[in-house]
């Protein structure tokens, strides 16, 4: 019988910034990203993602963000960077951004991909060397957390994930990363994996679960309760609604849900006591406005369904008590308060935008300014931000841009490499 008292933590780590932006045919800006990071932060999530520090256009927003970590704008979480685990990888990261200070490191471990990607140039003991060599280098250049991450775990041998796990154990990693890349995983296969890997290593593990059979959030839950249940910490990635490459990854939302309100996993399962559901709502509206994706109508808490009643018997049973058929209240979620839409006289400030029309929408904000000067130098900000989302920017990013405009400067500029290197 599993001692429940004895359960580990789950924590979340949320990769919409580096995951859910490989979205093909989206794009998402790095204001949006640095806002996301925020809402992220706020959310209670134990870490993001952000990017790839390896990328040029990457590494300024990266460094901004970083910045923000230091003057406290970004509270507790962690910002973490991916490249993949090899030492030139690792070194480009710590050129490009020397203040990250946590790191996850990728390599393809199955069979069929160290044939299919390698071309037999690479052998089983070549990815351990390198996985070794690239996190041991890490940590000497400054990394205080770094994952070791297996690309195509399920479909990778249980005894060369132990292996693998191990290796990374002993050179200094702090979690192992279960990739199910193609999301061809199931519940009751990844909980006995993830158990036995557990049970092995006794080392925290990471579950990264993708959505092609629509089972990432019912996999990614199994996968951490395998962990748990043998003693260790259990990490689960997850993307704001679900977005993500081929059928998306594992939704933040759904998963939240499903460890507090499932009726096996609220018993069983003792989720980060930093995580604030409520911040749901806010969180994933802001994320479909920034990626242009709708919300699906019946997405789990966030969806305009998901405390939609029409059926006779339905509506008159949640009349009566709600809980007759609502597992939550939408207070759970954020949802629940009137929204209101203006339909009066409407200022806006964007691209095109002038000082007298920039300052009234400001003041509304409850932002004054000292003098015209001082709003001239957000305005020009404003105006390049609006240029780089190619949206109206929303209220929560005006007010970063005020608050932060060193950051938000650092954050709207992309230096090409030919430019620093003089060519």
């Amino acid at each position: 019988m599993v001692k429940y008292a004895l359960m580990k933590n789950i924590y979340l780590i949320d990769v919409t910034n580096r995951d859910g932006v490989q979205t093909s045919r989206i794009l998402l800006s790095k204001l949006a990203k640095t806002m996301l990071n925020i809402y992220l932060d706020e959310m209670g999530m134990f870490q993001s993602e952000i990017g790839f520090p390896t990328l040029k256009h990457e590494v300024n927003y990266i460094n901004a963000n970083l910045d923000l970590v230091r003057k406290g704008a970004i509270k507790r979480m962690h910002l973490e960077g991916w490249c993949r685990a090899v030492k030139e990888d690792v070194e480009s990261t710590f050129r490009n951004c020397p203040d990250i200070r946590h790191l996850n490191l990728s390599i393809s471990t199955s069979d069929i991909m160290i044939q299919g990607k390698f071309q037999g140039r690479k052998s089983w003991s070549d990815i351990l060397n390198s996985m070794i060599e690239a996190l041991k280098l890490a940590k000497s250049l400054g990394a205080e957390t770094v994952g070791i991450n297996a690309e195509d775990a399920s479909r990778t041998d249980i005894g060369r994930l132990i292996e693998f796990s191990i290796a990374g154990k002993e050179n200094g990693a702090d979690r192992f990363r279960y990739c199910d890349t193609l999301g061809a995983d199931d519940p009751i296969t990844i909980y006995q994996r993830t158990k036995q890997i557990a049970e092995a290593t006794k080392f925290p593990i990471e579950m990264h679960c993708h959505n092609d059979l629509g089972m990432a959030e019912a996999v990614s839950v199994s996968g951490a309760q395998g962990a748990v249940e043998s003693g260790v910490d259990a990490y689960i990635n997850t993307t704001i609604n679900g977005f993500g490459e081929r059928a998306g990854n594992c939704d933040l939302v759904s998963t939240i849900l499903a460890l507090k309100y499932s009726h096996g996993f609220a018993e069983k399962i003792h989720l980060d006591e930093h995580v604030d559901l409520r911040k749901a709502w806010k969180i994933a509206r802001y994320g479909s406005y920034a990626f242009g994706i709708p919300i699906p109508i019946c997405q789990a808490g966030v969806g305009a369904n998901a405390f939609a009643h029409e059926s006779g018997i339905h509506a008159d049973g949640a009349l009566k008590d709600r809980r007759n058929y609502e597992l939550y209240d939408p207070e759970d979620v954020g949802r629940g308060e009137p929204e209101l839409l203006h339909t009066g006289r409407l200022i806006t400030t964007g691209e095109y935008g002038g000082l007298k029309g920039f300052r009234h929408v400001y003041d509304k904000l409850g932002i004054h300014f000292n003098d015209d000067k001082e709003a001239r130098r957000i305005l020009e900000l404003v105006q390049y931000a609006n240029l780089h989302t190619q949206k109206p920017l929303t209220d929560d990013e005006l007010k970063f841009i005020a608050e932060h405009p060193e950051t938000a400067c650092k954050i709207l500029t992309v230096t090409p490499q030919f430019l620093n290197s003089g060519q």
